[in-house]
């Protein structure tokens, strides 16, 4: 998984402060499977206004009384928010589930096989449409070097040139 990132550890710091209304995402290409891995913290009790937003019903995160249909409006969601382009074309992401950590939540997804990226696209707009507030931080990482990127509302994508 990636290197000690100065931003991470400051952002670790700030799930404990909230109402800062910040994810963190950590992107990571994985040579040997040449697929990008994906992991995003996120606020726990902002996805599931997010969710309740979204399906307009009342969401329980932490206690569902159907997790399997937690898990599919998750995933739902989060495929909605996060694009990915590589060379101009759309690249196909798969959710894979999420862990809850104290006051947020860790969640997974993973790409379909993909050449080494010169130059991605990144598009988050998780919890914008939500809080006005929101920046969503992006990490990504290729050969272990890092590129950020933040997005907000007025400007939900960016490009990042990679190094080889």
């Amino acid at each position: 998984m990636p290197l000690f990132n100065p931003i991470t550890a400051v952002l670790s710091l700030w799930w404990l402060v909230h109402p800062f209304y910040i994810s963190l995402t950590d992107m990571v290409y994985n040579e040997e499977h040449q697929t990008i891995e994906i992991a995003q913290k996120i606020f726990w009790n902002d996805m599931e206004v997010a969710l309740s937003n979204a399906t307009e019903t009342s969401v329980d995160f932490l206690s569902p009384q159907q997790p399997d249909k937690l898990d599919s409006l998750i995933a739902r969601y989060l495929l909605a928010h996060n694009q990915i382009l590589i060379q101009g074309d759309t690249v196909r992401l798969q959710y894979l589930g999420h862990e809850v950590e104290g006051e947020a939540a860790w969640f997974y997804m993973e790409s379909e096989k993909v050449p080494s990226p010169k130059q991605i696209t990144i598009y988050n707009g998780i919890l914008i449409d939500d809080f006005p507030e929101q920046q969503n931080i992006i990490n990504f990482y290729k050969n272990r070097k890092p590129k950020s990127l933040l997005t907000r509302k007025g400007k939900t994508g960016g490009v990042l040139i990679l190094e080889d």
